[in-house]
């Protein structure tokens, strides 16, 4: 090789910035998942003062140093760091539970109608079809007008509207591993149906199942926080960021938009985070199955 070459060679051709690019937006992911994860978990003990504790004094005032208070205050003087570090927990742990669930029933679906086919895929299909006519949000309006406001019923709305979305997907990578030849030849050695699916197929699809649940996780969030908004989820005086925003309203009409805006960052980088991961995890998987 001659030494133009060799300098050709080493340089950074357009595809290899791409993938440096990606590999950055990966770890910009990762840093933000991992910060929105230990603030779930400790972020109402990380809060320097107490979110719900009210001083109209100190309404939309804003970035203090005296007292520790970067973000200021909202409209009843409640200091608005502590009520983003609070408001972590409930904004993070409903998309969490829905998604644990909607997964673990979407897999099930997929990989019962993907092994035994026939009536059941077709029947399955048919049901699944019927869920997808019905948007999540909607249903989890539905659900809080009959069941009332709050979490709980907001989120088995969004369950039972996700399932689908999880099975469709998952039901291709499913079949995709119903036809391999070690699935064949578990059968001849006489193992049960139900063993081949829990010890093989399901371990097999984990990286396509990451990465579906990922991205709902990046949904989920988005419809909790529009629920809350709406008044039909987390209630006030409660800190969650669905709700920040929309207590905030009223400021940003007035010019303070202090609250609405921390809060609306705080969705927006996580639902981002998890979507552009869920994203990459899935083009991997694919290219893994290849």
């Amino acid at each position: 090789m001659t030494v133009s070459s060799a300098s050709v060679s080493l340089k950074e051709t357009p595809r290899r910035r791409v993938k440096r690019r990606l590999t950055i937006s990966e770890v910009l992911c990762a840093i933000v998942i991992g910060i929105a994860a230990i603030l779930a978990i400790a972020g109402p003990a990380l809060a320097p003062h107490d979110p719900d504790a009210v001083d109209l004094a100190n309404a939309n005032v804003g970035t203090t140093l005296a007292g520790f208070h970067p973000l200021g205050f909202d409209a009843e003087g409640r200091d608005l760091l502590s009520r983003v570090l609070a408001g972590a927990r409930t904004s993070m742990v409903g998309p969490l539970i829905v998604v644990l669930i909607a997964v673990s029933l979407g897999s099930l679906v997929a990989v019962a109608a993907a092994w035994v086919g026939g009536w059941l895929d077709m029947t399955a299909g048919a049901v699944l079809d019927v869920i997808f006519a019905f948007p999540g949000l909607l249903l989890a309006v539905l659900a809080t007008a009959v069941f009332g406001p709050g979490l709980t019923a907001a989120a088995m709305a969004l369950v039972i509207a996700y399932v689908p979305y999880v099975a469709r997907v998952l039901r291709a990578s499913a079949l995709r591993e119903r036809s391999r030849d070690y699935v064949a030849a578990l059968e001849v050695q006489g193992q049960p149906a139900l063993a081949i699916c829990l010890r093989h197929i399901l371990p097999n699809m984990f990286r396509v199942i990451v990465a579906e649940a990922t991205i709902l996780f990046g949904w989920a969030m988005l419809d909790l926080a529009a629920i809350s908004f709406l008044g039909l989820g987390v209630q006030p005086p409660a800190a969650d960021w669905g709700v920040m925003v929309s207590e905030g309203e009223v400021g940003v009409l007035q010019g303070y938009p202090g609250e609405s805006l921390a809060a609306g960052i705080a969705i927006v980088l996580v639902v981002v985070a998890f979507n552009v991961a869920g994203e990459r995890l899935a083009t991997r998987a694919s290219e893994g199955n290849r």
